[in-house]
């Protein structure tokens, strides 16, 4: 995937379009991501008791996750939303580069 726990992306696509956010979760096997203050659900829950645990009940509010497609990551050096590259250094490693600057992103 090009994108990666803690990035900063921006949503190019449905709802949130143009809503940028810090990536807070990464589901690699479905394509998704889920990004802090977009895709905002709620779900009604009830209250449960558990042995430890006891959920209280009503209205939650969660970010639920979108498709990896509708995201693109911010290119740290302009500010702007930039295609993700990866390259192989010397030593074998993956590298991810932003493609608008050429700059390594980690």
């Amino acid at each position: 995937m090009h994108i990666k726990k803690g990035d900063t992306v921006v949503v190019i696509a449905g709802n949130d379009k143009g809503v940028r956010g810090e990536v807070l979760r990464v589901i690699p096997s479905k394509n998704r991501v889920v990004v802090k203050g977009v895709n905002m659900v709620k779900k009604h829950q009830r209250p449960r008791q558990g042995g430890r645990s006891q959920v209280q009940g009503g209205i939650i509010e969660f970010e639920a996750p979108i498709d990896a497609s509708n995201v693109m990551l911010i290119d740290p050096e302009s500010d702007k939303p930039t295609r993700v590259g990866i390259r192989v250094d010397d030593n074998g490693q993956k590298i991810r580069f932003a493609k608008r600057s050429g700059r390594d992103i980690d």
